[in-house]
């Protein structure tokens, strides 16, 4: 005879199965709304303005450091891109005049919504530092003495590094997968170390070392 209780543990356990399988569709759903093919363009471009404040309202540092933000918040969290996409980014804008991280964000938003998504995404990055600075202007003469101030700069600037650093590990394993890559880079460094050369000469060299290395290979 089956035992009573039996019936109940079962209904049990498909009413858990069931309530998985609707948070996982759920899930599944709410990660299609946001993905870049099935969004649109305008939609995206106003994502992309709210994340780049957000980016810039929280970072600290050179460039370097929203580079790291920008791949935690579109590479690991939001999968837009890749990390290979990333450093894409980054050689092309790295290459261009004007400022780096400037580039990277017009290029990345273009990418993502078109001419809206890279005008908005510069605003975005932009519109934080803009806003402190303008109030900084108004109080400088009464802080830039203090000396609790010069303390949490200090501790701002010893933050950073260790963000730069992650990210710096993290598209190096992407960057350097073969042989070619480690010695443009390890010759690279070198030069960076011990000379002054310009940087578009560097990134220059750079790409055609890669050219007569891919040439060489092709036709080994």
């Amino acid at each position: 005879m089956q035992c009573p209780v039996i019936p109940y543990i079962q209904k049990e356990e498909e009413w858990k199965m069931e309530k998985v399988i609707h948070i996982r569709d759920h899930a599944a759903e709410k990660t299609a709304e946001a993905s870049p093919e099935t969004m649109p363009k305008w939609k995206m471009a106003l994502l992309i303005f709210v994340y780049f404040i957000k980016i810039g309202t929280f970072t600290f540092g050179s460039g370097w450091s929203i580079l790291a933000q920008m791949e935690q918040e579109f590479v690991d969290k939001r999968h837009w891109i890749s990390k290979q996409d990333l450093l894409d980014l980054l050689a092309v804008g790295k290459s261009l005049p004007g400022i780096m991280i400037t580039n990277i964000t017009l290029l990345f938003g273009y990418q993502m919504a078109g001419v809206l998504g890279g005008v908005l995404a510069v605003l975005g990055i932009a519109l934080p530092a803009v806003v402190v600075l303008s109030l900084v202007t108004l109080v400088y003469d009464a802080i830039k003495s203090n000396y609790w101030v010069w303390a949490a700069l200090k501790g701002v600037q010893c933050a950073v590094v260790p963000i730069i650093g992650g990210a710096a590990i993290s598209l190096g394993k992407e960057a350097l997968k073969d042989k070619m890559s480690i010695m443009i880079c390890v010759a690279a460094l070198a030069v960076c170390h011990f000379t002054s050369i310009s940087n578009i000469v560097l990134i220059v060299a750079g790409v055609v070392g890669a050219l007569v290395w891919m040439g060489v290979k092709e036709h080994a």
